[in-house]
């Protein structure tokens, strides 16, 4: 069973930096695409970074040079370094597989998240 944990969200200032981390269990991790997405209040959830089985990594233009996704497949746990952060970086943070894991039936399942919360 897929399990995917996500970690170190919290409150920043703007210009600070976090680094989430999400730990993936229950799944072939290393041959698999990664994302990060994020979903703030009243918006849809919207991927922002992704990477590679091999590490080729995509960025939203929004992110591209401030955001930098990384993963360690000894660990099974993929990275989000985030610097310059922004008040409209608040939202709530998750990673998934690409494409996103489903559960029986069909449905997209989704760890808990990290929150991040850019404000002064």
């Amino acid at each position: 069973q897929v399990q995917l944990v996500e970690s170190g969200g919290g409150l920043v200032q703007p210009g600070g930096s976090l680094r989430l981390s999400c730990a993936v269990s229950g799944s072939l991790f290393s041959l698999s695409h990664m994302g990060w997405f994020r979903q703030a209040p009243g918006k849809q959830r919207d991927r922002l970074a992704s990477i590679s089985s091999g590490g080729n990594s995509n960025y939203i233009d929004s992110v591209k040079g401030r955001f930098t996704i990384s993963r360690d497949n000894a660990k099974n746990t993929v990275y989000l370094q985030m610097n310059s952060l922004k008040p409209d970086d608040t939202a709530v943070y998750y990673c998934n597989r690409l494409p996103v894991f489903t559960t029986t039936g069909n449905n997209p399942y989704w760890g808990q998240g990290t929150q991040v919360t850019v404000s002064s």
